[in-house]
């Protein structure tokens, strides 16, 4: 397991980070999504911290607040030491009756600390994230809210999840106009087959130095390699995808990326799923990857991609099969920027 400092902190945090959205499922999306109990939760996250992880992530709507219940009794069971490891939550969605029971306002945000804290029966949370962009809200208030929160020392660090490049960079130059606690973490969809946010939040985030937690990295299950494209989309009972088709995934390209991989990881003698992770884990943008599981047999395999090491032109392989199309708007500012860089070359200092 290696480990990276999160965005501009010295903070390091494990290129793996256990996600709990699998955790306390009653009913309803949550239950389609995973509905693990606690002795089940508390092996699958023994087994991850035995393995070197030492960050875990939840939110307080998972499950309505039932997965940071969960966690917070396991890392008390399993007497986890609390400086060992990182525990990120989130905020923003409906925990409350009432127009004023979501978003991202001083009084839902200093309430919903609160509760995240006493559902994880933590006294601080190292990563207090924001699950979403709030149009409601101005973006000032969200983040002197969230400043007062790591002055108070309630939260140690501050990211943000799902938020657009140019919403990322008012933020960020609103916090340090105002001398405010920034965020140093993003948490985003991305995947082999779901590499949108190369165009515009990675050149950002690598320009800022935030950095990048990666949510879904399988696209739902998609590119487990369950399915094929003779299966037509269908896998086997008890996949999430049969009943939470989430995240959206262009299956064509998905199935692409399959035939890509499977070669590579028959000649490599392990699974689909590990090349698609190990195809983020060498992603230089990519700070942590978040990884879920229902059963321990399913996260040892996860876990078992830190160990698969792909060639350049393994690398090119999936890439080519995965590329994103040559025809977005910002392809001829790139070039553009290529050509003046070559321009400028002879004039910069230790060129003459």
């Amino acid at each position: 397991m290696r480990y990276h400092p999160l965005g501009r902190t010295g903070l390091f945090v494990s290129e793996l980070c256990l996600g709990t959205m699998t955790f306390g499922g009653a009913d309803g999306m949550w239950r389609q999504i995973g509905a693990l109990q606690q002795n089940d939760a508390e092996a699958l996250i023994g087994q991850a911290v035995d393995a070197g992880i030492n960050f875990i992530d939840t939110a307080d709507v998972y499950s309505e607040g039932v997965s940071e219940e969960i966690t917070g009794q396991a890392l008390k069971n399993l007497k986890i030491p609390r400086e060992q490891v990182v525990v990120a939550t989130k905020v923003f969605g409906q925990t409350g009756e009432g127009p004023n029971g979501r978003g991202l306002t001083r009084s839902h945000i200093l309430d919903g600390v609160k509760a995240s804290l006493k559902r994880l029966q933590l006294d601080h949370i190292d990563l207090y994230q924001v699950h979403g962009f709030d149009p409601a809200t101005p973006m000032d208030e969200t983040l002197r809210a969230l400043d007062q929160l790591v002055r108070h020392g309630h939260v140690r660090y501050i990211g943000v999840s799902n938020w657009a490049a140019w919403q990322i960079m008012k933020a960020l130059g609103m916090s340090e106009r105002l001398g405010l606690a920034r965020f140093e973490s993003l948490q985003a969809y991305y995947s082999v087959a779901g590499r949108d946010l190369e165009r515009e939040l990675v050149p950002m985030l690598k320009s800022e130095g935030v950095g990048l937690m990666v949510w879904s990295p399988l696209a739902g299950g998609f590119l487990s390699g369950k399915y094929s494209r003779d299966s037509q989309g269908q896998a086997e009972e008890g996949s999430r995808r049969i009943a939470f088709d989430f995240p959206p995934v262009n299956k064509d390209k998905a199935w692409d990326c399959i035939d890509a991989m499977r070669p590579i990881a028959e000649a490599k003698g392990v699974s689909v799923a590990r090349v698609a992770l190990a195809w983020l884990l060498h992603q230089p943008q990519v700070t942590s990857v978040i990884v879920g599981a229902k059963r321990p047999e399913q996260l040892a395999d996860n876990l078992a991609a830190t160990g698969v090491v792909l060639s350049p032109d393994e690398l090119r392989q999936i890439g080519d099969a995965s590329a994103l199309a040559a025809e977005y708007p910002g392809w001829m500012l790139e070039r553009q920027g290529e050509y003046r860089r070559k321009q400028m070359a002879p004039a910069l200092p230790g060129n003459a």
